[in-house]
């Protein structure tokens, strides 16, 4: 099965909000098609930036099947706190046109338990087994999912293609010694925005999953192509990835964070995009101080990447 959709740069969009705090699924598809015309390779929706546990499953239905019908690749996330919920959006996924799965582990009811998570896993493969799949890896989700698991799994159901690490510097060089480095057909995402250096340079990662390309669209298409090209073994590219993500780094960490969208809608508003502005819990916020903290680091980023981005070698691997 193609692994091609998880390949390149990948944002995971985040749901805006009506003034009854409702989804907009027309500012949805707008994003969408406006990421996509920057040059990225496709979208996610549901994950973590898409507010899954806070929508029904009909609005994620809806949201998903705006986006297919648009014509933009989405891979969809089947967060659920019970595998039906899953099963069901798996299915959904692939018959309203999505082009791959975001598999993530169950959540809740014993989710620490091996043989628990792998009949969920496999539920949702054998749901829509025409769609290619990436086992999605997260501490947050309280699983871990590991080699033994995860080939036990490729062998019944070829859809599962890869595998997406939101772990750290340490998963994601776990999943490429024991996972992905084996077989060329097997893919690996980076799937948290700080380790987008190492995923792709030292870890053979063919994708990034990103929520700070939401607002960095140009700059992280940047920062996603030095470091393609220094892992290729370009000295100069690997030499201004490293530089350009230690200065993405204080913006890249909130995707590690619990208010993650907080942030991330907080600086999209920033750039004048007012849809992002509310949220689906009227009382989620960020205090006055991390909206301070998080605009002056925006301002500080900003000014650097204009002066750093000059430079005649940098604008070469520019977006």
């Amino acid at each position: 099965m193609k692994t091609s959709i998880f390949h390149g740069t990948v944002p995971a969009l985040m749901t805006p909000c009506k003034p009854d705090r409702t989804p907009d699924f027309d500012a949805l598809v707008r994003k969408g098609k406006e990421l996509m015309a920057l040059g990225m390779s496709a979208v996610v929706y549901c994950g973590s930036m898409g507010d899954w546990p806070l929508l029904t499953d009909a609005q994620r239905m809806e949201g998903t099947e705006r986006l297919a019908k648009a014509g933009i690749p989405v891979i969809v996330g089947t967060g659920a706190i019970n595998t039906a919920s899953a099963v069901a959006l798996a299915a959904h996924a692939q018959k309203v046109g999505a082009k791959g799965l975001m598999v993530i582990p169950r959540v809740l009811s014993r989710g620490s338990v091996i043989a628990a998570q792998k009949a969920h896993f496999k539920a949702i493969l054998s749901a829509a087994p025409d769609l290619p799949a990436v086992i999605y890896n997260s501490p947050f989700y309280g699983f871990a999912t590991r080699a033994d698991l995860f080939f036990a799994l490729r062998a019944e159901h070829p859809n599962l293609v890869g595998f997406k690490e939101f772990g750290g510097y340490d998963d994601l060089s776990y999943a490429a010694e024991n996972i992905t480095s084996q077989d060329e057909s097997v893919t690996l995402m980076i799937g948290v925005d700080t380790a987008v250096y190492h995923g792709f340079v030292n870890c053979g990662a063919t994708g990034a999953i990103t929520g700070i390309g939401n607002v960095l669209p140009r700059e992280v298409l940047h920062l996603t192509a030095l470091c393609r090209a220094a892992a290729k073994g370009d000295a100069t590219a690997r030499r201004l990835a490293k530089e350009l993500d230690d200065a993405m780094q204080i913006l890249s960490k909130v995707d590690a964070g619990p208010d993650l969208v907080l942030f991330f809608k907080h600086m999209m508003v920033l750039r004048g995009e007012t849809e992002y502005t509310l949220h689906f819990v009227e009382t989620d916020a960020l205090s006055p101080s991390q909206k301070g903290f998080i605009e002056a680091q925006l301002a500080l980023f900003d000014g650097w990447y204009a002066d750093w981005s000059k430079q005649t070698e940098a604008r070469k691997f520019a977006a």
